[in-house]
């Protein structure tokens, strides 16, 4: 879990959009993300454009009258300026590691991030899952000067990085962002008192149920999907078990029928059974 070997991000420069067709471009998945106009070796990517250096009211009413009055998260992205980057990362690659500067925020446009922290005995856990429309590094923004965890790419991830810095400013400036924020921040509170709870109070098979349930989008809106490049070790790792009681309940399920096998792990609304059942 928590790489020591690091990993170089492919840097996109700064993102742009002018309003003209095609300055958002929508991936397979439906989500969007800014037009690439420039492209650079250099960690920070190339300057933005002058043009990007437009009013927060200015660029938040284009916004609101794009999207019919309410706030998208992908439209804002694609109209920021300085401080602002789309970067892609491959599988496995470390996005920043335990120990680093914590200097910027992210937020994930596709793909799925492990977040693992480790400990001085060299003690390996992970702490969360996360994909497309969730932020992390946050906690740059509370104080912390360098990363508590390390955050690694577990499939094809683009993710926008925000320095800590352009951060702080648009959350003065731009109240749309910060509500939005904001509600990212009070669902990631519920969802860790949500874990401690079940870490505290339910059996390992629960726990196991539960993260399955959770990795495939069930009861999300929209249809759940399959679960994909993850492994019985970092299964382990989430719930706080070994391997092997993993292994045996992963056999449980598939012989009962909650979960199966065909090239990625889906999982059925069946499983439910796990985590309800006294």
């Amino acid at each position: 879990m928590l790489g020591r070997a690091r990993g170089s991000a492919t840097s996109i420069s700064e993102m742009c959009c002018d309003g003209h067709p095609g300055a958002i471009l929508m991936d397979d998945e439906g989500w969007g993300y800014a037009a690439i106009l420039f492209a650079t070796d250099r960690c920070g990517g190339a300057e933005a454009p002058g043009r990007l250096r437009e009013s927060p009211a200015k660029r938040m009413a284009t916004i609101r009258k794009t999207e019919g009055g309410g706030f998208n998260i992908q439209t804002f992205l694609s109209r920021m300026g300085n401080g602002w980057t789309l970067t892609e990362h491959r599988a496995k690659q470390v996005i920043f590691a335990q120990g680093d500067a914590a200097d910027s925020i992210f937020y994930i446009h596709k793909g799925k991030v492990k977040v693992t922290v480790v400990s001085t005995r060299g003690k390996e856990a992970v702490i969360a899952i996360l994909g497309p429309g969730e932020f992390f590094g946050e906690g740059c923004l509370a104080g912390q000067v360098k990363r508590m965890a390390t955050a690694t790419a577990m499939s094809a991830v683009s993710v926008t990085r925000i320095q800590k810095t352009a951060a702080i400013r648009v959350l003065q400036e731009e109240s749309a962002f910060t509500q939005f924020f904001l509600q990212h921040l009070l669902a990631r509170s519920i969802r860790i008192e949500e874990d401690l709870v079940d870490q505290l109070f339910n059996s390992s098979e629960k726990r196991l149920a539960r993260v399955l349930l959770l990795l495939a989008n069930f009861g999300k809106e929209g249809k759940e999907t399959p679960i994909a490049n993850i492994s019985q070790q970092t299964l382990a790792e989430i719930v706080g078990t070994t391997r092997s009681r993993v292994s045996f309940f992963m056999n449980k399920f598939r012989k009962l029928g909650f979960v199966s096998y065909n090239g990625k792990l889906e999982v059925h609304s069946s499983l439910l059974n796990v985590v309800l059942h006294d």
